[in-house]
């Protein structure tokens, strides 16, 4: 009889229980918006319209032209029939300008168009940023502290709330431009870039203001709140650190629709010859220039070039910020 050796027992394997993971609010509405095919187009156009604006000088370097530059001989402009006209061979794109010229001074329109879209998106983008900081700042504020600080910022909301937006705008840009040009904003061509900066966001941040404060005063009375007070932390910490963060979302969707109103107000005040001055490009400016001297009629190219981007762009912003509406609260339902 031979000696066998023990084995030990057999062990059943031990299955450990997946760790739920929970996801915060900007991460769900990320897995959101990935699922919706509409927002993936328009943030794609979004990012590619950004990029095009900040490689503006490599792309116009690769095409060799300059936005600036002049080209009004008798080689490429019309002497004759329509004096200023460029001529067939220069009005469309070709290998030498890859979206033709404009009349009149024969600059390159895509070196125009590439930089006018770092002017347009950098009007738009610090202007909302001044709205969204005063904005939700001053909302905050009205709603957390209430009494005589609601009070006072309520009233001022409603004061900017009853203005006309477009007339005071108007009226107000060519006056601030004049006290500007005394001061460090007030080289150059920077005057009616940081004017309108200054105006777009100063008018801009009241519905966004009143929409935080209605927020705030649901979000003060919440448990968390009342546990950070009874810790001592003082108001203007609580407000920083947790109201604030908490709207953190009826912000981002402000700031991705107000984007491309300033994108279109930017363009209508250059267009109307308060905003962007030629010789610097803007998309706004391009228009102004292709309607003061009815050259839309002889060259309707000129004015569909800046004019077709401003609607792409201003319509990628839309529906991102439709989508991200709709991905940060999914039941609202669209009308």
């Amino acid at each position: 009889m031979t000696d066998t050796l023990p084995t030990a027992p057999k062990t059943e394997a031990v299955i450990m229980p997946k760790i739920a993971t929970g996801r915060s609010l900007l991460g769900t509405a990320w897995l959101r918006i990935k699922r919706s095919k509409i927002a993936l187009v328009s943030l794609g156009v979004v990012v590619a319209i950004i990029l095009f604006a900040l490689l503006a000088p490599v792309l116009t370097a690769i095409e060799g032209q300059d936005p600036f530059m002049t080209h009004t001989g008798p080689d490429m402009l019309d002497d004759f029939n329509t004096p200023g006209l460029p001529l067939p061979q220069f009005i469309y794109p070709s290998a030498q300008h890859w979206l033709g010229v404009e009349p009149g001074l024969g600059r390159d329109l895509f070196a125009r168009l590439a930089y006018g879209a770092q002017v347009s998106l950098t009007i738009a983008l610090l202007a909302t940023l001044v709205s969204v900081v005063l904005g939700t700042i001053l909302g905050a504020a009205a709603g957390f502290f209430g009494g005589k600080v609601d009070m006072v910022i309520s009233r001022l909301i409603d004061l900017f709330l009853a203005f006309p937006h477009l007339l005071l705008v108007l009226s107000l840009t060519p006056i601030l431009q004049s006290r500007l040009r005394g001061t460090a904003l007030g080289q150059g061509s920077f005057v009616p870039i940081a004017s309108l900066v200054i105006i777009l966001g100063f008018f801009g941040w009241a519905y966004l203001a009143r929409v935080v404060r209605g927020q705030v005063l649901s979000i003060r009375e919440q448990e968390y709140i009342e546990a950070a007070r009874s810790y001592g932390a003082s108001k203007r910490t609580i407000l920083f650190t947790q109201v604030i963060p908490n709207v953190s979302g009826v912000v981002l969707v402000y700031a991705t629709m107000m984007i491309p109103t300033n994108i279109s107000a930017e363009a209508a005040l250059s267009f109307l010859g308060v905003g962007v001055k030629d010789p610097t490009p803007s998309w706004g400016q391009m228009l102004n220039a292709a309607q003061s001297g009815n050259w839309y009629l002889v060259d309707p190219w000129f004015l569909f070039v800046p004019g077709i981007a401003l609607v792409i762009t201003v319509l990628a912003f839309n529906l991102l910020g439709d989508a991200v509406r709709d991905a940060l609260d999914p039941k609202a339902s669209r009308s």
